[in-house]
């Protein structure tokens, strides 16, 4: 089984369905083990895992250290990796098309977002956001100046858009904040500021929308996720939970987050290698994975997104692919 465990990896399979009920069984065992969840025992792990795809490489098709990934309302995933090519794969991880930023000299980016049919790449390095049609045309940029003023951008980390159509900007570095941008692109108001306390940022790396409307941001390097209502000319702080360790109902650097259904949101965490289920007021409903480079394991994960069927698809990215899971 540990050879075909191999096989479906290097090949980028699902487990087949046309395992008999003992076959199968013994996989998906075979990967709750790997992910640190026993039969029998107190299990650490709850999801189920689906696919592995992707494998290192420059080639289209190929990763290398992949950062950011965005689904479209077709389930076509968006992916961009640390050669700052953003390409396109169709949601059982065939490619489909690929472009590249216009300048990565000095950074890549490492957030993105697919809302009204356009990509926004939040192109950390350059202070900007980069607006691209879903075929790869350059429709748009918002920022582009250093600076801690309105308007200006340190190091941007991710991009979304509340249902006004205002933007809300991420960003760390000499101030880590969140500001708030017209549909038009100007700017509104900001929330945040460097430090610890409750409302205050140490690089909020990833930015979600739940179905209430409330914004939650993965506070990366203070090891917790905080969750805010935004209002015309203001953010109020909701809730604000989570504690740095190993543990569960411990965080260690989540670089990503995803709102699920019920007031529920995935978190990815990047020092942890594993993705844990929350309730929105912090407490763990389930979690998969654990360091390593087998199917079921992650190295390094920075991001996922969820699709229209509820699955997860996780940004693997030491180990250049991506693991589709249920959770």
């Amino acid at each position: 089984m540990a050879a075909r465990a191999t096989e479906l990896k290097a090949m980028g399979r699902r487990v087949p369905a046309g395992w008999g009920p003992i076959s199968r069984r013994s996989f998906l065992v075979g990967l709750a083990a790997a992910a640190g969840c026993v039969p029998g025992g107190t299990p650490s792990s709850s999801g189920e895992l689906e696919l592995v795809w992707g494998r290192h490489g420059l080639t289209p098709g190929r990763f290398h250290k992949p950062r950011a990934i965005a689904i479209d309302r077709e389930d076509r995933l968006y992916i961009v990796d640390m050669t700052a090519r953003i390409q396109v794969f169709d949601r059982e991880g065939s490619f489909l098309r690929e472009w590249q930023t216009p300048t990565h000299e000095f950074g890549r980016p490492t957030g993105m977002t697919v809302v009204d049919d356009r990509v926004l790449v939040a192109d950390t390095h350059y202070f900007q956001v980069l607006i691209y049609s879903l075929t790869g045309q350059l429709r748009g940029k918002l920022g582009g100046q250093c600076g801690t003023g309105p308007g200006q951008f340190g190091l941007v980390t991710d991009v979304v858009r509340d249902p006004q159509g205002r933007y809300l900007i991420s960003e760390y570095g000499d101030f880590d904040r969140i500001q708030v941008l017209s549909p038009e692109g100007d700017y509104l108001f900001q929330f945040g500021g460097q430090g610890d306390r409750p409302g205050e940022f140490l690089r909020p790396q990833s930015l979600a929308w739940d179905e209430a409307g409330m914004l939650w941001v993965a506070d990366a390097c203070n090891h917790r996720v905080q969750q805010f209502a935004i209002g015309p000319n203001r953010a109020e702080l909701v809730r604000c939970w989570g504690t740095h360790g190993m543990s569960p109902q411990q965080l260690r650097y989540p670089y990503g987050i995803v709102a699920g259904p019920d007031r529920t949101v995935y978190v990815c965490e990047w020092g942890n290698a594993r993705v844990q289920r929350w309730t929105e007021d912090g407490r763990v409903l389930g979690s998969f994975g654990r360091p390593g480079r087998e199917p079921g394991a992650l190295q390094q994960p920075w991001s996922l997104v969820r699709d229209s069927r509820g699955r997860l698809s996780v940004l693997d990215s030491l180990n250049h692919r991506v693991q589709r899971i249920v959770l």
